[in-house]
């Protein structure tokens, strides 16, 4: 009696403690996610903006700082606060053109939704600042803007892609081509929450628990929802660069300005693989592995990301 009462005692302080470390584990990554997604609000000292695409739809943006046009582009499920801790490490060499993508933030939208769209919206920010500018785009939106760089020619001085989500190899299987016509059912029904889910579990491979985690502590889930019907949009864009295949060489063969491919060295293998794949292809592209950083970056290291796209732009 007296063993089996300490074996039960301990076996209950093994659990209290390992209780404890998830504790624990849950307030960590609860700090970290509130750091990493607190923007601060409005940058100081930003001027408010807006520009008028082609087909009439208004682009909001910030302007900040000064020097040459730099434009940031966002990724999936981001408006221009999720650019905001970059743009502060970058104004201080460049005028920073920090805008809400259409049918986010403050823009406006109009259907049916079109690629070409969304590069008429770059170029009418281009032609808003000077007739040029450099181009830096993150995720998806690095591909926006690879594309918007391949159209738009010589209004496009050079290009920084940080992380396109290509999928070209075994590294991880090919996106659900059913994912996108799934989510636009989600939106219809009204269901953006689910929506969202789905963009994070189906087509980005992050666990259930890890999600249902994100949106229980995640401040900006509420935000993430809101823009769920721009998730198609990100998905159309990369149509074709994730079914493990070799990339489209004819969908960029006019992007003749210099380009650099940057991936962080804790990320996926998946998006070097890429990376490499699209230099493949390009004529005067550049991959580099950015030692300790990850798809975060953005967030969680803004000045290591920042300094490295200034080198490259301002390079001669």
């Amino acid at each position: 009696m007296i063993r089996a009462a300490g074996k039960l005692r301990l076996a209950r302080n093994i659990l209290l403690g390992m209780a404890g470390l998830v504790v624990l584990g849950l307030v960590g990554i609860s700090i970290a996610i509130r750091i990493g997604f607190n923007t601060g609000g409005d940058m100081m000292g930003a001027v408010q903006k807006t520009a008028i695409s082609k087909d009439g739809t208004v682009i909001a943006y910030e302007q900040s700082g000064s020097g040459p046009t730099l434009i940031l582009v966002s990724a999936a499920l981001a408006d221009r606060s999720g650019n905001r801790r970059l743009a502060r490490h970058l104004s201080d060499r460049f005028t920073v053109v920090n805008y809400d993508r259409r049918g986010r933030g403050t823009s406006g939208d109009r259907s049916p939704y079109t690629t070409g769209k969304e590069i008429d919206d770059i170029e009418a920010l281009v032609d808003a600042s000077e007739g040029s500018a450099f181009l830096f785009g993150s995720s998806s939106g690095s591909v926006l803007a690879l594309d918007a760089a391949a159209r738009l020619g010589p209004k496009v001085r050079k290009l920084y892609m940080f992380e396109p989500p290509f999928i070209v190899d075994s590294s991880r299987p090919p996106m659900d081509t059913t994912l996108s016509s799934a989510i636009d059912r989600q939106i219809s029904n009204g269901n953006r929450g689910e929506a969202v889910r789905m963009f994070f579990t189906r087509g980005m491979g992050i666990p259930p628990f890890g999600v249902t985690m994100m949106r229980f502590l995640m401040p900006g889930w509420s935000k993430m929802c809101a823009m769920a019907h721009t998730i198609p949009y990100d998905l159309a864009i990369l149509n074709g660069t994730q079914a493990g295949m070799r990339l489209p060489d004819a969908r960029w063969k006019s992007a003749s300005l210099p380009i650099k491919v940057a991936v962080g060295s804790k990320s996926e293998p998946f998006f070097h693989s890429g990376a490499k794949g699209l230099v493949q292809i390009l004529p005067s592209a550049e991959y580099q592995s950015l030692a300790g950083l990850n798809h975060g970056a953005l967030l969680f290291a803004p000045a290591a990301l920042g300094r490295d796209v200034q080198d490259f732009l301002l390079r001669h």
